[in-house]
């Protein structure tokens, strides 16, 4: 639950003014904001427009999503592993919930003879650094051989997959935006 008066009250807070600034610019009562910044009442959407106006910011802004409390660091129970037997492959999402973000990393591991699924066309771009071992990259009609240190970056306008034809499991992190592992 958005706590309306509580974020209004850390705008003006940060803008340093005073209950009394805001209530004269906004042609509210000092009562109003206080009882507004106490959430023990509610503004009409037009009040907390002109409110908002008076703070500097817009709606959009204002009921966006507080990055405060954003997690930004995630460890291994955060993540989520899927193995497929028939490719002898494994992904690790390493950021939970990625389908929200603009990019989704993944880590990879594929057995020897093994490969990950084949990936359609779709718009964006494709990022990958091999972590162990050596892979193909099979881009339509191109193999492109990649070894450990080397990285890869491309628009995946081909199908696309990981075949790793070595006797070493390979392992790389995978990065595609927008998201689509």
């Amino acid at each position: 639950m958005v706590e309306i008066g509580a974020r209004i009250k850390k705008l003006r807070l940060k803008l340093g003014l005073t209950q009394e600034e805001l209530a004269a610019r906004t042609e509210l009562s000092k009562g109003f904001i206080s009882q507004l910044e106490r959430d023990l009442t509610s503004p009409s959407i037009a009040t907390l427009v002109d409110i908002l106006d008076a703070l500097g910011t817009d709606t959009a802004a204002f009921f966006a999503s507080d990055t405060a409390n954003e997690k930004i660091v995630f460890s291994p129970d955060d993540m989520f592993e899927s193995f497929d037997e028939t490719l002898a492959s494994k992904i690790c999402w390493l950021v939970p919930n990625a389908q929200k973000n603009a990019l989704e990393p993944i880590l990879v591991s594929v057995e020897p003879g093994g490969r990950t699924a084949q990936d359609a066309p779709h718009e964006g771009e494709e990022f990958g650094y091999i972590l162990a071992g050596g892979v193909t990259l099979m881009l339509g009609d191109r193999k492109l051989k990649l070894k450990k240190g080397d990285s890869f970056c491309f628009k995946p306008t081909e199908p696309h997959c990981i075949v790793n034809a070595s006797k070493r499991e390979a392992k790389l992190i995978w990065v595609a935006t927008p998201p689509s592992f």
